[in-house]
């Protein structure tokens, strides 16, 4: 069964454009606390400029809606975070490309969105980075899903699992124990980009 239409990919962009702008002052705080401050900002732009690029344009699937702001983001949001998300983006194009995205299909193009972060970002499950959360929704989908709010709790459950881990990549692994008890901002930002999801697949009516 259709889960994600194309409609429902550029809804997607849209709410996670508005939830970067609602968070923006915590995520500009996560980020202070072990690095310069910017990604809050820096996500904010990234989808608005998405949000402005995919508006107006009919795009035929959902692989074309994901590509689009792929390209955006890799373009415009500076710092790690563009190319990471702009990576993670494109695999899930990859992946939807020439399908329809049902369950199973979605699921796939996660775990692809999440070993394109592992490489692009060399990290590892546990190093307390945005993978983390990307994997272990990839986890989740594995299981029939009967309320999509799962998703978003698996999400919150694994940044408080992290929380006090010490980082070991990024800017947070200079603070090295100091790390720990402090969130990591892709880590949240990346929950709301599934937080943003959720809302879009409880509200598909196919």
């Amino acid at each position: 069964m259709t889960i994600l239409t194309t409609d429902g990919a550029k809804q997607w962009m849209f709410s996670i454009k508005e939830r970067m702008e609602k968070n923006i002052d915590q995520l500009t705080a996560l980020d202070q606390a072990i690095g310069d401050g910017d990604h809050g900002l820096n996500m904010v732009r990234g989808f608005t400029e998405v949000s402005g690029k995919i508006n107006n344009v009919t795009y035929g699937s959902v692989s074309d809606v994901l590509k689009s702001a792929a390209m955006t983001l890799s373009a415009k949001v500076g710092g790690a975070s563009g190319p990471l998300y702009g990576t993670a983006f494109l695999a899930m194009s990859v992946v939807f490309q020439d399908k329809e995205v049902d369950q199973q299909v979605l699921k796939q193009g996660i775990v692809e969105a999440a070993e394109s972060i592992k490489k692009r970002g060399n990290v590892e499950l546990g190093d307390k980075t945005m993978y983390d959360v990307w994997f272990q929704v990839g986890e989740v989908l594995d299981s029939e899903i009967e309320d999509w709010n799962d998703v978003a709790e698996v999400c919150q459950a694994m940044i408080e699992d992290t929380r006090e881990l010490e980082a070991s990549k990024g800017r947070a692994s200079y603070l090295g124990n100091q790390s720990k008890g402090h969130v990591d901002p892709g880590s949240m930002s990346s929950f709301y980009i599934f937080e943003a999801l959720v809302e879009v697949l409880k509200g598909e009516k196919l």
